[in-house]
């Protein structure tokens, strides 16, 4: 039906830059890539889940399963290829983001029900931020209209397929349909929602969960 919600969680990732597959690194007693698939289940109809190659899942029961490639974006497009074309929503999950809320998946959907081509979860940017040359502040850049997006994010699914129809390699796929002239709207995030890039990351967010 147009009105189903499906969530793809990217967690096809090979864990370069970490040294692991992040993915499966242990947070109160599941792997992170559980907790995401926790949520995507509580909250949309249908989960498609991306896995790197040679990974098999024995996690809860989801929707579809495909194979991710060498970078994010072929890791969506795959998980595109499993998701029924009359899907109207899509969730895009990350694994990254164990801690994510309902909350958020249901207000990111919401907003797209409500007429938005996309929407994401956003909190204010408010430490400083500086430019650094070989370890010398060069620039303060300016914070006004700043903020830090968050995952989960909802898309209009027939926008974020032809967004991805030519194949392109974003750096985020909001700012994508946004350079592309799509609506993309903001929901509050959550400070908790932090995003796991590092194992110092990892650490923190095992204390929030203690």
């Amino acid at each position: 039906m147009r009105d189903h919600v499906w969530a793809i969680v990217l967690a096809g990732g090979r864990g370069l830059r970490y040294g692991r597959l992040k993915q499966l690194d242990e947070l109160a007693g599941s792997r992170l890539v559980d907790h995401t698939v926790a949520a995507a289940r509580r909250t949309c109809d249908r989960v498609a889940l991306v896995l790197p190659s040679g990974v098999g899942w024995d996690g809860e029961p989801v929707d579809a399963l495909a194979v991710g490639g060498d970078h994010q974006s072929e890791s969506l497009r795959a998980g595109l290829a499993v998701v029924p074309a009359e899907a109207g929503v899509l969730v895009l999950a990350d694994p990254a983001h164990p801690l994510a809320a309902d909350r958020i998946f249901t207000e990111v959907v919401e907003a797209v029900r409500a007429g938005a081509d996309g929407a994401v979860p956003v909190v204010p940017l408010l430490e400083v931020v500086q430019r650094v040359r070989d370890g010398v502040v060069v620039d303060t850049l300016p914070k006004q209209d700043a903020v830090v997006t968050q995952s989960p994010q909802a898309f209009r699914a027939d926008v974020l397929r032809a967004a991805h129809a030519d194949a392109p390699r974003p750096v985020e796929n909001s700012g994508l349909l946004a350079a592309l002239g799509h609506r993309v709207v903001t929901v509050p995030g959550d400070p908790a929602n932090l995003h796991v890039a590092t194992l110092e990351d990892l650490a923190v967010v095992r204390r929030l969960v203690r």
